[in-house]
């Protein structure tokens, strides 16, 4: 860990000795903000530039949210459960069982029974979905939202989320998918990202980064957003829920054998907002781009569709606010990507993984992302390894 410090600005606590400059300005753009607690702010091993405050990075504050630093995949995270199967009970060729979890999860589910309002899946989530349109009208029509809601449960969405089947150390079979609260928690995130600026633009509050703008705790607003992002969150845990049902039905289908789930599964949050103690003080705690990491605490850290994933236990280290990364972490933009790889480039990088090998993903080739064995080497202090998987089929949409 190396720390940095300007005059009149809260430490930046960094595990990594690779920032981009246009990173390291918005680490500094955050840390002189008057809200951010006094023991700063924290950057992980896969840490790169995003929209306000950057991509791996954990912010604590005191009396005040940055939506922006939030994000607009409110609630996307992380889901894997190891399977009692071995990479013996696998068809050699992965592709049809591809094909089939992509028919179940890259498409909305509009015509299914679960959009049915008498279906036994909707009765059983219909508070959960009322319990946002009553509160939160002021986000628009409210059956306009009920449809997004209930027909993007169960599905991926694009960039970099993913649906992978993986093999451990022991050869034993494990099912991980990446997605968040879909286009719900998209339209959430940007609704308040605008009332927070609108907001300080009244009392001409002026800011290094205009998508720094935050809701004060002491305001209706912050209420209004808090609920509606801890509902974003709960969105994107079922979510996850649903979608590993639905792949977990693929596979049976496909291999036509009984097989069963261990004890060890995990569904967390990277991209998230909670009241958390730490330092003998209650703050609120925005990890964009990392998961919690308290002592005991499992987690999932995905390497790209070539490269390994971890699962980890966390170390309960403080001075990250209990927390670890979320990935490799991009190390180009995706245009980026695109103009100096071909698809030539994907298929050497993927080889060994059945997965799309065409253009519609080479912005997700490994080589756009950090070497995630380095993002781990940097950060042994937060988390201890416990599998070590590698990928044998991914879905990307």
């Amino acid at each position: 860990m190396q720390v940095i410090q300007e005059p009149g600005s809260r430490p930046i606590k960094i595990w990594t000795k690779d920032v981009e400059e246009s990173a390291m300005q918005q680490l500094k753009n955050t840390a002189k903000l008057p809200f951010i607690h006094k023991n700063g702010v924290v950057a992980m091993p896969d840490v790169h530039f995003g929209l306000g405050a950057t991509i791996g990075s954990v912010i604590a504050t005191t009396n005040a949210v940055i939506p922006a630093a939030v994000g607009v995949d409110l609630g996307c995270g992380m889901c894997a459960i190891r399977l009692s199967l071995k990479a013996e009970d696998l068809p050699d060729n992965l592709k049809d069982m591809r094909v089939s979890i992509e028919r179940e999860v890259l498409q909305e589910h509009v015509s299914d029974n679960r959009f049915n309002e008498n279906s036994n899946w909707y009765r059983k989530n219909r508070s959960f979905f009322r319990s946002f349109y009553d509160k939160h009208e002021q986000l628009g029509d409210c059956k306009r939202m009920e449809q997004k809601i209930v027909s993007q449960m169960g599905t991926l969405g694009g960039g970099n989320h993913f649906v992978e089947v993986c093999l451990d150390e022991e050869n034993y079979v494990w099912v991980m998918l990446h997605s968040g609260s879909r286009g719900i928690g998209n339209m959430i995130g940007r609704y308040f990202i605008s009332e927070a600026k609108e907001n300080l633009q009244k009392y001409f509050v002026e800011l290094p980064d205009n998508d720094l703008a935050y809701i004060p705790e002491h305001v209706e607003l912050f209420r209004d957003y808090i609920d509606a992002v801890h509902w974003a969150q709960d969105y994107a845990l079922k979510n996850r829920e649903a979608m590993m049902s639905d792949v977990l039905s693929v596979i049976k289908k496909q291999l036509k054998i009984d097989f069963h789930g261990t004890t060890l599964a995990i569904n967390c949050h990277h991209n998230y907002v909670e009241k958390e103690h730490h330092y003998n003080k209650n703050v609120w705690i925005t990890r964009k781009g990392a998961i919690r990491a308290r002592e005991g605490d499992y987690g999932i850290i995905p390497g790209s569709m070539g490269q390994k994933s971890y699962i980890v236990k966390g170390k309960g280290n403080c001075e990250s606010y209990h927390s670890c990364s979320h990935g490799a972490g991009r190390a180009m933009g995706r245009n980026v990507a695109k103009s100096r790889f071909t698809e030539a480039d994907l298929i050497e990088q993927t080889k060994g993984v059945e997965c799309k090998k065409d253009k519609s993903v080479l912005d997700e080739i490994p080589a756009a992302y950090k070497d995630i064995d380095q993002v781990m080497a940097n950060q042994t202090d937060l988390v201890q390894v416990i599998h070590t998987l590698k990928q044998v089929l991914c879905v990307k949409n």
